[in-house]
């Protein structure tokens, strides 16, 4: 015979306390002694119960879903950080009894609008996280209006007040200029992404911020921008090299980890020693980079606390009615220095 659903009653009864004491400890919900605890898991584990998830959103009206959409990668382009993002996420939104489902993304604002809209309407999710937040970006404007719950890892507009948490990385790209203007570097230049990029641009503020505090003025010629992909740093790289002896430079920053290896690549093409006869850095410390020859110097992004820290944003919002207060966060990038910008520049013969 089939055995029929552990009850929450039968938990109690096994460890002891009312079912509604049960209750609040499986959801997190009370304190009780660790004693209390302890039996209160033994039971649930011997017993085999399992929460009736159906029942529990029917009595509090809510679906204990979070939606989080996000921009593919290219088909030759694996992305660490997101995967890193997405398990902090997972845990800390399971942790707290929810779970996270995914969705396609649409490049086109009008079938992207309509699914997170079909989303919204048939309660299938409570809130939503967003990234990949671009100015004047549709889902932040949609979701304002119906004031659907969400918290965003990124910025948008300065007007637009919404619940966010933000690496702030003009702040890491001023710590690798820095580093670099310390080695000696003076003609230090820059692969950026497409001026219409938010992020881009905040992080390019770092890169004309720590020059000009240096007294340098970037020649326009050391500023390249395109896709944030290997084949760009290169080709971007090689145009630098092919600049006259007199501007080229002699280190580079690079917004993403992909360009800086496009770019150590072009260099060792070029016959340099990179780190000794040409400097670079790269932005977000993906895992393999340490193993590069030489291994890249690189920002790396808090994302595993930015995921455990978004989802009760998210929560607080979801369940009391209000954004979070404070309703924004900046957290601090951190510089990880390797071989890739050792040394000081060779002087031009």
């Amino acid at each position: 015979m089939t055995r029929l659903r552990v009850t929450l009653k039968e938990v109690a009864s096994t460890a002891g306390v009312s079912y509604q004491t049960v209750s609040k400890v499986i959801n997190k919900q009370a304190q009780v002694s660790k004693e209390t605890e302890v039996r209160i898991w033994n039971a649930v584990r011997d017993l085999g119960y399992h929460p009736n998830f159906t029942a529990r959103s029917l009595r509090a009206q809510r679906s204990f879903t979070i939606g989080y959409s996000w921009p593919p990668s290219p088909p030759d382009q694996t992305n660490p950080i997101l995967d890193q993002f997405l398990q902090s996420m997972f845990m800390s939104a399971e942790e707290r009894g929810y779970y996270m489902l995914s969705f396609p993304y649409h490049a086109d604002p009008r079938k992207l609008l309509e699914t997170y809209g079909a989303l919204i309407h048939s309660g299938r999710v409570d809130g939503f996280v967003l990234s990949s937040i671009e100015y004047n970006d549709p889902r932040i404007l949609l979701l304002l209006e119906k004031n659907f719950p969400f918290v965003a890892f990124g910025r948008s507009n300065p007007e637009l007040i919404f619940p966010w948490i933000d690496v702030d990385g003009g702040q890491g790209i001023h710590a690798a200029v820095s580093h670099l203007l310390d080695n000696g570097h003076q003609k230090i230049a820059a692969l950026a992404w497409p001026d219409t990029s938010r992020v881009g641009n905040n992080r390019m503020d770092g890169y004309f911020t720590a020059m000009n505090q240096a007294g340098i003025t970037p020649d326009p010629a050391w500023i390249k921008r395109g896709e944030g992909r290997f084949s760009f740093g290169y080709k971007a790289t090689c145009e630098l090299f092919e600049l006259p002896p007199n501007l080229r430079p002699t280190a580079l920053i690079a917004l993403n980890d992909s360009m800086a290896i496009g770019a150590l690549q072009a260099a060792k093409d070029a016959g340099l020693k990179v780190g000794r006869e040409f400097a670079i850095a790269g932005f977000d410390d993906t895992p393999m980079i340490q193993f590069l020859d030489p291994p890249l110097t690189s920002v790396r992004q808090p994302v595993w606390e930015v995921g455990q820290q978004i989802i009760p944003m998210l929560l607080t919002y979801i369940e009391t009615g209000k954004p979070p207060e404070p309703i924004s966060k900046i957290v601090s990038p951190r510089l990880i220095v390797r071989q890739s910008t050792s040394g000081q520049p060779l002087k031009p013969a």
